[in-house]
C-alpha cells in the first residue's frame, strides 16, 4: 500500500462507494501549525514590555487550540462510526 493510499479510508457500502481522505487529519496538522505560530509569536511579543497584554492573549488563543486538538479527533472518530453504523 503506498503512502497516499494509507492516508483514506476506501469502504464500499451497498452501491455507494465512499472514499473519507485525511481532512481531519490536515485540519489537526493546520490546528498544530496555528499553535506553534501564536506561541512563538507570543513568545518574542514578552521580550517587548509594550507587547505583553498582546503576548498572553497569544497564548491564550494557543492554549485554546490545543484544547481543540482532541475536538477535532473525537470528530473524525464519530463522523466515521457514525457512517458505518447506517
Amino acid at each position: 500500500m503506498t503512502d497516499q493510499n494509507a492516508r483514506k479510508l476506501d469502504l464500499q457500502i451497498g452501491n455507494e462507494h465512499l472514499i473519507i481522505q485525511h481532512r481531519y487529519e490536515a485540519l489537526g496538522a493546520l490546528n498544530d501549525l496555528l499553535i506553534a505560530v501564536w506561541f512563538l509569536i507570543g513568545s518574542f511579543f514578552f521580550l517587548n514590555d509594550s507587547l505583553v497584554e498582546s503576548g498572553t492573549w497569544l497564548f491564550i488563543v494557543g492554549s485554546a487550540q490545543l484544547l481543540a486538538k482532541p475536538v477535532l479527533k473525537l470528530a473524525g472518530l464519530v463522523h466515521v462510526r457514525r457512517f458505518i453504523g447506517r
